[in-house]
């Protein structure tokens, strides 16, 4: 049998898509910077000018699966980052932000076959955000090591024989929009008699 694992070797040719929310840039930005030295550290050229990396500005967390999705849509990159930071506060709504991002961020991997990482810290304190991005250890660095190994997993997994996702019967906007399963990939058993 053969071993596929990830590399962190020859990525020259390697493309990342980083999407990034601006709320607590405090702590964003030093995630952002962990990222970018690991990256670059890995032959990865990090010019925003250059041809290797993207970089998306979002307003905050909740945003980030929307533009991490379209970003994966696109097949230009290998693994997708998504960076931000979630603080719990007074009130409940760390736990919905939390929770949809974490949902969107994996959906967006699953219904594109493209890597996307989660790279969203979520924590009660500002101290143990910052602790994460920097002051113990910088999570930035292992998100974008994460991103290095899927990304060049993927593309031996692509070689093995074509796009697995591009054989998968697709849904239409109207469906996706509407909320309509897609019957191909799944289909409706509620309706059929169980033996």
């Amino acid at each position: 049998m053969t071993v596929f694992e990830g590399t962190f070797t020859h990525t020259e040719s390697l493309r990342f898509a980083i999407v990034i929310g601006r709320f607590n840039d405090l702590v964003v930005n030093k995630l952002l910077e962990g990222c970018q030295d690991c990256l670059k550290r890995h032959g990865v050229d990090i010019n925003p000018h250059g041809s290797q990396v993207d970089f998306f500005w979002v307003p905050g967390c909740f945003e980030i699966p929307l533009v991490a999705r379209q970003a994966a849509l696109s097949h230009r990159y290998d693994a997708v980052i998504c960076l931000g930071a979630v603080i719990r506060g007074q009130t409940p709504h760390f736990d919905f932000v939390a929770g949809e991002v974490a949902k969107g961020i994996a959906a967006a991997a699953f219904q594109t076959g493209v890597p996307v990482i989660f790279g969203v810290v979520t924590t009660d304190t500002m101290q143990q955000a910052l602790e994460r991005a920097g002051i113990k250890s910088n999570l930035g660095w292992n998100y974008a090591m994460s991103a290095l190994e899927m990304g060049t997993l993927m593309r031996q997994v692509k070689g093995l024989g074509g796009n697995s996702y591009d054989l998968l019967p697709t849904a239409s906007a109207a469906q996706v929009l509407s909320g309509e399963p897609n019957l191909a990939i799944a289909p409706d058993v509620s309706s059929q008699e169980m033996a």
